[in-house]
């Protein structure tokens, strides 16, 4: 299909889920022009009905299968809780709809071999919603990277923390809703590691703490790649500093906020030598919307930006970390 052809289509979306993340995302939708917010569901139809009603979108479903059903949904976009993505995926695959799943898209690699498995064979668009990949500022300091602007590449830091009140119930940290800050923010610091040293680490270290249901709400890690370490963090308990700073021998890149970030800068020893900044006035899904429509209206069945393997990779970083806080 050529550019007029991508540009003169649109994917039209529905939504599973409307919390938070849903609000971002449709919010996001009047940004992009490949694609139109058609539907959303929600178990609770009142929800869902105030939700079509703010957004100005054609329907609202009380029920995930008449979602599922609906012939005008091209994509579908999961914006539940970690636990519940694997089987809303799978559905939304086996109804033949292409699906973009929030991260982290499910709670083990062995079920992210399942889904991909499956869309493969369904041959059905699959992508997972880390939408930090997307970001201009972040594919500005890949480019300043790839350029070597900072040499080679020695150290990672990054950390993502906000304090959540301890409540056992909540997503943040119910045990039968995937909770724990590793999955719902430190899959962003993996992520980021991922994304500029796209290796499998030689040894890590993790130490944590944990809420009083068992559930880790604080979690420092260290991995050690062939080359490169990347010293990490994540926590409820506190608002981290939230940046990430990829280090080489001749320079720096520092990323503020970098889980959203807008901006960029690249420095050589004390002195800035170049600066990004996108001035976008979105929250940054749209990005992400429009590389997946592209994708979706190409007739592609996966992402060059989110890998398969990428994610496959986030899968079992995160279930490594568990395991040793689990111990």
């Amino acid at each position: 299909m050529n550019k007029q052809g991508l540009e003169m289509k649109q994917v039209s979306w529905g939504i599973i889920g409307a919390g938070r993340i849903a609000h971002q995302f449709a919010a996001d939708m009047s940004y992009v022009d490949n694609s139109r917010l058609y539907a959303i569901a929600a178990r609770d139809s009142k929800r869902a009905e105030a939700f079509k009603t703010q957004y100005d979108i054609c329907q609202s479903y009380g029920d995930y299968d008449s979602l599922f059903n609906d012939e005008n949904v091209d994509a579908i976009y999961i914006a539940t809780p970690h636990n519940f993505h694997f089987e809303q995926a799978k559905a939304a695959i086996l109804a033949g709809k292409a699906v973009l799943c929030e991260k982290p898209i499910t709670i083990s690699t062995e079920e992210a071999k399942v889904l991909y498995q499956l869309a493969k064979q369904k041959k059905v668009y699959l992508l997972e919603g880390m939408w930090t990949y997307f970001l201009p500022a972040i594919q500005q300091a890949k480019q300043w990277v790839k350029e070597g602007h900072i040499g080679n590449l020695m150290h990672i830091k990054a950390d993502f923390g906000y304090p959540q009140p301890y409540e056992p119930n909540s997503r943040e940290y119910a045990k039968e809703l995937a909770g724990g800050c590793v999955y719902d923010m430190g899959v962003y610091p993996i992520a980021i590691t991922q994304l500029f040293i796209n290796e499998t680490p030689i040894s890590g270290f993790v130490t944590s703490h944990l809420a009083p249901n068992g559930i880790e709400n604080d979690a420092a890690f260290i991995f050690e790649y062939e080359n490169v370490t990347a010293t990490l963090a994540t926590s409820f308990r506190c608002k981290l500093q939230n940046w990430a700073y990829i280090i080489g021998d001749k320079g720096y890149i520092a990323i503020p906020d970098f889980w959203r970030a807008s901006q960029c800068f690249l420095y050589q020893g004390d002195e800035l030598i170049s600066e990004f900044t996108d001035k976008r006035k979105s929250i940054g899904f749209n990005f992400e919307i429009e590389a997946a429509a592209n994708d979706i209206l190409a007739g592609k069945l996966s992402s060059n930006i989110v890998t398969e393997q990428m994610s496959l990779a986030f899968q079992a970083r995160m279930e490594w970390i568990k395991s040793q806080i689990n111990q």
